[in-house]
């Protein structure tokens, strides 16, 4: 179980730095972002805002869902059972 925590929470500090240097990115390069996507799908800033908006949105639900959520319940279980998981070996 110790494990299972350790995997879930770098699993959703990592989703939040993607969803951080994402964020960072569309607000510094957004130009150049939308001159790229403009040829080759021909969409406007308006919907490739909107696209990164729900993109963003997403994977942070995501990682609270997927990550941070099991995360808490390991930890919540392993307070109520008050099993120390000791490691012989």
């Amino acid at each position: 179980m110790e494990m299972f925590e350790k995997i879930t929470i770098r699993c959703f500090v990592l989703g939040m730095g993607l969803v951080f240097i994402w964020f960072l990115l569309c607000l510094d390069s957004s130009n150049l972002i939308f001159k790229t996507h403009s040829k080759w799908f021909g969409i406007s800033i308006i919907q490739l805002k909107i696209i990164h908006y729900y993109g963003l949105m997403f994977t942070k639900v995501c990682c609270f869902v997927f990550c941070l959520i099991p995360y808490i319940a390991c930890k919540w279980a392993g307070k109520k059972s008050g099993v120390v998981d000791c490691d012989l070996g």
